[in-house]
């Protein structure tokens, strides 16, 4: 029997007050179909209401598409999720307290749904400690009608621990490339696998359903069973979804480089021009090492990819993203979690296994906002949250981490003759006495002994005896005017202070291979 229906069918299988997950990664995964036509009946006819909406990772465009259809008060009652940046009108509702708002660290979340599915208690990790989501600071609550404790620090073999507690999900809203009409699902187009096979197995055991919505069908049994990344066992319902509704990512709608059909040249992607991001990528780069596994955050950090395709060292190790991509080069912009020409693509759940357990020797990651005990905050900035993404996975776990940003923000500068000039300074200071929120904890990074360097355009930073500590400037730099008082505090400074090498404020660099061969 099959179990194709119309997307028009899907409200009627929600109930009110359901525990939906979604897999989702932009729109990487998103069913925007379904999507559409819960708020379009939500609108006209007033339900499904008082939904409890969770992903794991950012959802949306940052306009329309993603979780913005489900941004309505009524519609949405909780929210639990990673990242919420990229959906606007959800974060509507959270600026004006109409939901109650978790955010919760990307990985653990990709974990919880696998406990959830085996029915488990939790998850248990250090994952967040000393960070916002440690309950004493905040619990990953942002609303103040949130009041559920989800996050309760225990004590195993005396040491600290979070716990995680798990939750009932009532549908599992997932997508594919293909499925039979058995509900067997393939994942051939899809640039990254999320949790699809963790959602759905929650779903099942906690007596819920699942929803896939899918590009194509087939013949029941004629897929090849090695390409099955759901059985159809677990699935009990298929929509077929317009092609403009199912996106390969935010601006892509199909890519076989992004996918692993193709390999592209790497010299075909665009270099960066010569500015204050190049420069930091460029010196962010130095701190690469040969045969290592490497990952790469959103926004100033994908420069890092560029300039290892530039500089020729790309395939002298491995740059991966915490989606899953193992390989080849990180794609920057809408079409960020996903990768040119990668090696492998695995589950992102397993890839936190790796990621937690410190398989990584190092973490280029973004930089918002500094304070003098070197905590920094990129998941809340006044009265805005966005939550963290994997950010404090990764922080948290890589062997060394390594945050890169400009110094201020909106600052005008000339990069010239190996120079930098300060032409005005910018209108935000990133370098704070207190930061908005916590989601890099400088002190449990010092106690951890982990390596962390801030790479900025004009100064590099590290921590020293619980310090932010300066010790490298740009040439042309005025460490009086365009430093210390572009801060909101004084940081201590290195007597080993250094300038940062000359020759990445140049046109054409070429010297990355050398540094990285002599390590």
């Amino acid at each position: 029997m099959s179990k194709v229906i119309s997307v028009e069918m899907v409200p009627e299988l929600v109930k009110n007050n359901s525990a939906i997950v979604w897999t989702t990664a932009g729109l990487c995964g998103f069913a925007e179909e379904i999507a559409i036509e819960l708020e379009k009946n939500y609108l006209e006819k007033g339900f499904p209401r008082d939904l409890t909406i969770i992903h794991s990772c950012g959802c949306g465009d940052g306009k329309t598409r993603g979780m913005n259809h489900l941004g309505h008060e009524g519609l949405v009652k909780r929210l639990i999720s990673g990242h919420t940046g990229q959906a606007p009108k959800m974060g509507e509702l959270i600026l004006k307290e109409a939901i109650e708002a978790y955010l919760l660290p990307q990985g653990v979340l990709a974990h919880l749904f696998r406990h959830i599915a085996g029915k488990k208690m939790g998850v248990i990790t250090k994952v967040g400690l000393g960070t916002y989501v440690d309950p004493r600071l905040e619990g990953g609550k942002v609303t103040k009608k949130t009041k559920e404790d989800l996050v309760k620090v225990i004590n195993l073999e005396d040491e600290e621990w979070l716990l995680y507690k798990t939750f009932p999900i009532d549908v599992a809203i997932i997508r594919g490339t293909t499925a039979d009409e058995r509900g067997n699902l393939t994942m051939d187009r899809e640039p990254i696998f999320l949790e699809a096979i963790s959602m759905a197995q929650a779903a099942k055991n906690n007596g819920g359903i699942v929803i896939a919505q899918v590009e194509y069908l087939s013949l029941e049994k004629t897929l090849h069973p090695q390409k099955v990344k759901v059985p159809g066992d677990l699935i009990d319902y298929i929509v077929v979804a317009k092609p403009e509704n199912h996106m390969q990512t935010q601006g892509t709608y199909f890519n076989p480089a992004l996918n692993g059909d193709v390999k592209i040249p790497l010299k075909s992607i665009q270099p960066m021009g010569l500015e204050p991001r190049k420069v930091i990528a460029r010196r962010a780069a130095m701190e690469l090492v040969p045969n290592s596994v490497i990952n790469l955050g959103i926004g100033m950090p994908e420069g890092v990819a560029s300039v290892a395709a530039e500089e020729g060292v790309s395939d002298l190790l491995t740059l991966t993203t915490e989606l899953g991509t193992y390989g080849g080069v990180p794609a920057s912009g809408v079409d960020f979690a996903t990768a040119y020409n990668a090696e492998a693509i695995i589950d992102h759940t397993y890839q936190f296994d790796f990621y937690d357990g410190g398989g990584l020797s190092g973490a280029f990651l973004g930089l918002a906002q500094v304070d003098k005990e070197g905590n920094l905050n990129v998941s809340k900035f006044g009265s805005k949250v966005v939550g963290p993404g994997g950010f404090i996975n990764i922080s948290q776990s890589s062997k060394k981490v390594i945050f890169c940003g400009t110094f201020t923000n909106g600052a005008e500068i000339q990069i010239s003759n190996g120079k930098v000039n300060i032409l005005k300074e910018g209108n935000r200071k990133k370098f704070v006495d207190k930061v908005d929120q916590i989601t890099f904890s400088g002190k449990y990074a010092e106690e951890s002994k982990k390596p962390v360097l801030f790479v900025t355009e004009r100064a590099v930073f590290t921590i020293e005896e619980g310090e932010i500590t300066l010790i490298e400037i740009a040439p042309g730099v005025d460490i009086d005017k365009d430093i210390f008082a572009a801060m909101e505090f004084r940081p201590r400074v290195s007597e080993n202070l250094k300038e940062m090498p000359a020759e990445i404020f140049e046109e054409a660099w070429g010297n990355l291979k050398n540094i990285l061969s002599n390590k």
